[in-house]
């Protein structure tokens, strides 16, 4: 039994050593990530996942795990901004306000699949000029959803969270510990 990793994300990789779980391999999905027309935040994060978990191979024992991170304004998905305009678009949409940040994880082992979905309620402080032109010249808001880490400098822009920090990361570790348990792996 291998342990697939469907995503190239270094935080994912990062949570998971950090419960003691190392992929065998990584194999990022490389799946179109467009919104539906209409499509809401929460199952657009979850028709996501799925199409990643699809998308990877494996043998029928493997257990292939996928997942995705969304940020939601109400009814608005803020996904990765394409540009330090866009950056700053979601940042000054998000300061001073809350909003959820939804990750989906979906798990595959021969014909089983699991699958949770994990949301977070963060608050985002109103936030200077200052601040934002460092954050975008840090350049770190880039292939983040939302336009930002929590795990980095993004983190000194949250005053509150209610739910998973690691989920807002990128991957909750609670939940992904349990999945992998129930898709019978098991680790020290």
């Amino acid at each position: 039994m291998r342990l697939i990793l469907g995503s190239g994300s270094p935080r994912r990789r990062e949570i998971l050593a950090a419960i003691g779980v190392v992929p065998d391999a990584i194999e990022a999905a490389d799946i179109d990530e467009s919104p539906l027309r209409g499509e809401l935040p929460r199952p657009y994060c979850e028709r996501v996942t799925r199409a990643k978990l699809d998308a990877i191979s494996s043998d029928p024992d493997d257990i292939v795990l996928a997942a995705d991170t969304t940020v939601a304004l109400g009814r608005r998905i803020l996904g990765k901004p394409d540009s330090a305009a866009q950056a700053a678009e979601f940042l000054l949409k998000l300061s001073g306000r809350r909003h959820q940040v939804i990750t989906a994880i979906a798990l595959r082992r021969g014909g089983q699949h699991w699958t949770r979905t994990q949301v977070t309620a963060v608050k985002m402080k109103r936030l200077s000029d200052d601040e934002l032109n460092a954050y975008l010249a840090s350049g770190e808001w880039q292939g983040k959803a939302g336009g930002y880490a929590i795990q980095g400098r993004g983190g000194a822009f949250i005053p509150w969270i209610q739910g998973s920090y690691t989920g807002v990361m990128g991957l909750p570790a609670m939940e992904t510990a349990q999945l992998l348990r129930t898709a019978g792996l098991r680790w020290a």
